[in-house]
């Protein structure tokens, strides 16, 4: 098969070649059919280990004003990387014996919130890496107003109230005001509408509307907490292989025409079970996807995150390949 260099950023000329190359030869020679496509491949870059600058199955990314990568990874560390890979800064969370990070997002004023999954908190820094440590939400493992169990994601809506969700015993997700008071709590452990199975990342939409990739239930749920009690307003999602099917949606991304409430826009959700990106309009039809399981440029093993820049190219996290791929939509 055609193959990349580890850790080298390839242009998409090369790219292409090795991609063409890796699908047309494939297992005892038979040929192997690509999958449709609504992403182009433009680069892939990152080394597997734990120095600064490598990554071991990165597990959140987010990028910031000045499309900077940020992503949590196994190590634990918090690196940012230019869009090319080039390691501009890192650090590490002050605790992590018990467990790693799992979520990233910046908030309405910029500080990046860092998910300590296993501590039962919502960490904020500077985009700097300085600790904001009386920002902390959370730290109190439990089911009550506030106390959180294991934290995947944050989120901020336009007017400063913060979304925080959980899985565990207490799968659910908790709405604070903007100085942290604890507002509402929506959902609770299970199958059924309304309720999750580690609800993995959050979306709020423009009109406030909070978009939930409830992972282990293989669906999307839609609810409008704007007011107590928070209320569901939209689901899709069935469990399976075949296109607009689910397997574990990690990530859930939606672009500036959906954030905005336009129906002509489109959500992105990042499979770490079907190892790929679906897009779907926002009632949830089935609009195209790209990769696929495999080792080579453009395949995927086991993805927890996309992200994407001022320039529309979205950015995966081949987290069982220890890298990252870049697509033109």
């Amino acid at each position: 098969m055609g193959t990349i260099p580890e850790g080298l950023v390839c242009p998409r000329r090369a790219l292409l070649a090795a991609a063409a190359s890796s699908l047309a030869i494939g297992w005892s020679g038979c040929v192997r059919r690509p999958a449709p496509s609504q992403g182009r491949l433009d680069a892939v870059w990152g080394k597997p280990g734990n120095s600064p600058g490598r990554l071991f199955r990165p597990r959140a990314i987010t990028i910031g004003p000045d499309d900077l990568l940020y992503i949590v990874d196994m190590t634990p560390r918090i690196q940012v990387f230019t869009p090319d890979g080039q390691l501009v800064r890192h650090w590490q969370p002050p605790q992590y014996d018990q467990g790693r990070p799992s979520g990233l997002a910046l908030d309405n004023a910029g500080r990046l919130m860092v998910c300590d999954t296993h501590y039962y908190r919502v960490l904020f820094y500077t985009l700097q890496g300085q600790l904001l440590e009386e920002a902390t939400l959370g730290g109190v493992c439990g089911g009550g107003d506030g106390e959180f169990q294991f934290v995947t994601d944050a989120a901020q809506d336009r007017l400063g109230h913060y979304y925080v969700a959980q899985y565990g015993e207490y799968d659910r997700i908790q709405k604070f005001s903007p100085d942290g008071r604890f507002l509402l709590s929506l959902g609770e452990h299970g199958q059924a509408l309304g309720q999750f199975l580690r609800p993995q990342k959050l979306v709020v939409d423009q009109a406030g509307l909070v978009w939930v990739a409830d992972a282990c239930n293989h669906r999307v749920q839609v609810f409008d907490a704007r007011q107590a009690p928070a209320r569901l307003v939209h689901w899709w999602g069935t469990p399976g292989e075949e296109l607009g099917q689910l397997r574990y949606p990690y990530d859930i991304l939606l672009d500036e025409a959906a954030l905005a409430g336009d129906d002509e826009g489109a959500v992105y959700l990042c499979e770490f079970g079907n190892h790929r990106v679906q897009k779907f309009t926002r009632q949830g039809r089935w609009l195209g996807s790209f990769g696929r399981h495999g080792r080579g440029p453009g395949e995927l093993n086991q993805p927890w995150g996309i992200a994407q820049d001022r320039q529309g190219r979205m950015y995966v996290l081949d987290t069982y390949q220890h890298r990252v791929q870049r697509f033109w939509l």
